[in-house]
């Protein structure tokens, strides 16, 4: 098989949900991501994903791609793998590469926590959609007679459907199970901040965001955040006095969309390949979440098994992006991967990793600084860690992981050429 590499592609600026792009629905926000990106190479495929779609839309994907004004020619199809989204696409895509004449596609993804959707409850759908078909009148006089008991309401910031709970909710339960402190986890929402407002002073997200709606930059990374102010949050998920996950150490709901190259050798010719870095091999994890670890360790399970795959240890990898859905479960993923009984009890790895490398993590921000849109974290993610892995010296590598709901979790690993 050959090699797959990946390139920088671009994205939205990220804003928080009802703010500057809340008039925008998710086609909108995507098109100028694409249109950009096109503008220098055609794609012999496009992949596209959205964890909260549209019911109205029934391929994201090609009905983007074609209200963009695009090649029609040019197949297009949507993907989904909640938090994972576009890094799924892109290891789709990896594996499509080579075959039928394939050599470069487009992939990405976007939410918009604008724009989601609000349903009927099961049964009052069911009797309304019968009512249509066989009494349109009485149809229409239940339809005006809905109460707002009659509506699903995403009450519960997109809790998981089996455990009817929130993944902050399940998050605090990580925290308590692996003891991960309130202390440790505003100190890396800290950081988070701090280097991505240091990452925007040195322009590094200057040749990956294009304006859009007069927003120029993220909004969401603030440059006045202390320690101090973190600390003085309260708890939102568990508002006892053992909960420990705030709003500062959590990521927003956001609004945005994020686009990125995967290509092979060939495909590479019509880009800009300075930056281009192989995508070495990938891991996709699950875990039955129904117990005290929480709903986001299944990356505690996918990077062991992908670094002994490599014989890697931690200490060969000179980058770490990991997606920050809170600090709490970068903290208990990375003391879980370090703790040679789980790694042998729950992924299987008789491998020494050694020590965690602190200061390799996210070094330009993560998701609580940056934001995250669901659907384009993985091409946001893959993109800023193939920038910064490029400019590394040759054969560095970079592991880059995005914890997903339903246990589930994606790791891919990357070098430098």
């Amino acid at each position: 098989m050959s090699k797959t590499y990946l390139i920088p592609g671009r994205r939205t600026p990220f804003v928080k949900a009802g703010k500057e792009y809340a008039s925008l629905n998710a086609i909108e926000l995507s098109k100028p991501v694409i249109q950009n990106m096109v503008e220098t190479a055609t794609p012999d495929f496009f992949a596209w994903g959205q964890v909260i779609p549209s019911p109205s839309i029934s391929n994201l994907g090609r009905e983007l791609w074609l209200e963009a004004g695009l090649d029609p020619s040019v197949p297009a199809f949507s993907t989904q793998l909640a938090c994972s989204t576009s890094m799924l696409a892109t290891i789709q895509a990896s594996s499509m590469l080579g075959i039928g004449g394939n050599h470069l596609a487009l992939v990405g993804g976007v939410e918009s926590m604008s724009h989601v959707p609000i349903a009927l409850k099961e049964e009052v759908a069911q009797k309304l959609a019968f009512l249509f078909q066989t009494n349109p009148a009485a149809a229409l006089e239940a339809f005006q007679a809905l109460q707002p008991t009659d509506v699903d309401l995403p009450v519960k910031g997109w809790a998981n459907r089996i455990s009817g709970r929130s993944m902050g909710e399940h998050t605090e339960d990580t925290a308590r199970h692996f003891n991960i402190s309130r202390e440790d986890q505003d100190r890396i929402a800290f950081n988070s901040h701090d280097r991505a407002t240091q990452a925007q002073s040195d322009g590094f997200f200057d040749d990956l965001l294009i304006p859009f709606q007069n927003v120029n930059a993220d909004t969401i990374p603030r440059a006045d955040s202390t320690l101090d102010k973190l600390s003085s949050l309260k708890a939102v998920f568990d508002r006892g006095p053992n909960g420990t996950l705030t709003a500062g150490n959590s990521s927003p709901l956001t609004d945005g969309a994020a686009g990125l190259w995967v290509a092979d050798k060939q495909g590479l010719k019509d880009l800009d390949a300075s930056q281009a870095v192989e995508l070495v091999d990938w891991q996709i994890e699950a875990m039955d979440y129904r117990n005290e670890e929480g709903i986001l360790m299944a990356p505690a399970r996918a990077i062991p098994k992908l670094l002994a795959r490599h014989g890697l240890k931690l200490s060969d990898i000179a980058l770490f992006e990991i997606h920050e859905a809170f600090a709490a479960q970068v903290l208990a993923n990375v003391k879980a991967i370090t703790d040679p009984i789980y790694r042998q009890e729950k992924a299987g790895v008789d491998f020494d990793l050694g020590d965690f490398p602190w200061d390799r993590l996210n070094p330009n921000g993560g998701s609580l600084a940056i934001g995250h849109p669901f659907g384009a974290t993985g091409a946001r993610i893959l993109s800023q860690a193939t920038k910064e892995l490029s400019a590394h010296p040759s054969g560095s590598y970079a592991l880059v992981s995005i914890c997903a709901d339903g246990g589930q979790g994606t790791v891919v690993l990357l070098r430098k050429s």
